[in-house]
């Protein structure tokens, strides 16, 4: 005769790698396909790229920001530049007037 094991102790013994299977599986998952996982990797670098091209821009701006506070350094004006600033802010400046440098 053929003695059968009784299926209730073998589904609890089941049960705790079963979970653990389904825990593994779930982070797995999302590691490959989660928002931080192996698959968005592509979407950083091209935020990665964006966002150098916008550090980039705003270098120059910096950098443009910079060379007019030279300009107005206290004590040091420069001539030229001022004069522009006064008539920019005055509306002596038409969008079409052309500057001609006298050197």
């Amino acid at each position: 005769m053929i003695s059968r094991r009784p299926t209730l102790p073998l589904f609890k013994s089941a049960i705790g790698p079963a979970i653990a299977l389904v825990v593994i599986a779930y982070f797995a998952g999302a590691a490959i396909v989660g928002p931080n996982g192996i698959m968005s990797l592509a979407g950083y670098k091209t935020q990665a790229r964006e966002r150098e091209a916008v550090l980039a821009r705003l270098d120059s701006q910096r950098d443009l920001l910079r060379h007019h506070a030279r300009l107005l350094a206290p004590g040091r004006v420069d001539p030229d530049y001022a004069d522009e600033l006064v008539r920019r802010q005055t509306g002596q400046v038409a969008p079409n007037d052309r500057i001609i440098p006298l050197d």
